[in-house]
């Protein structure tokens, strides 16, 4: 199956045969969120850090949240593929998201996280996670996720989440 940017290189928006790379990105971005949206996906309001990566998509199927990002031309490294460091933000977030809606929890913060990273993402591709909760105590909250395109596993992630006493709880600057 063709990547939705592989898609979007084939359409001829300009009617002249070629299409510009910004063109392509537009078609790509439009593409995936038609794909999303007819899949029952809502993109989730972010701000800060995230907003700059984004969009970031949610999705609750069989009482399971699933989140997903479409791996855009921003995301590229060196050799042109998925950064590996879109790939733990994205972990980080849907399963620091999933560890609170589990908790019922508002405030947590990442303690650690592990990343191991199987394969390569493409540009056009949709990322999707699927965070589960391990274990939660009283004070932390163990999860794990897959990051996927189709059944193909990218990476996997483990992470660990302390449970906030209140918003103003912060952890110490150095």
């Amino acid at each position: 199956m063709p990547t939705i940017d592989e898609m979007a290189a084939n359409l001829n928006t300009a009617g002249i045969g070629q299409t510009s790379l910004e063109e392509r990105h537009a078609v790509t971005k439009d593409l995936a969120a038609e794909k999303l949206k007819a899949a029952g996906w809502a993109i989730v309001e972010t701000s800060g850090f995230l907003s700059l990566v984004g969009p970031l998509w949610q999705r609750i199927t069989n009482g399971e949240h699933e989140y997903a990002i479409v791996a855009q031309d921003k995301h590229h490294n060196r050799r042109g593929l998925v950064q590996g460091g879109l790939l733990m933000t994205f972990a980080d977030r849907s399963s620091g998201m999933t560890a609170r809606y589990v908790s019922g929890r508002p405030t947590l913060a990442t303690v650690q996280m592990d990343t191991h990273f199987i394969d390569s993402g493409k540009i056009g591709e949709i990322l999707i996670s699927k965070p589960r909760v391990i274990r939660a105590t009283r004070s932390l909250i163990f999860t794990t996720t897959e990051v996927a395109v189709g059944g193909r596993c990218i990476a996997t992630a483990n992470g660990v989440f302390k449970i906030l006493k209140n918003d103003s709880q912060r952890f110490p600057r150095l």
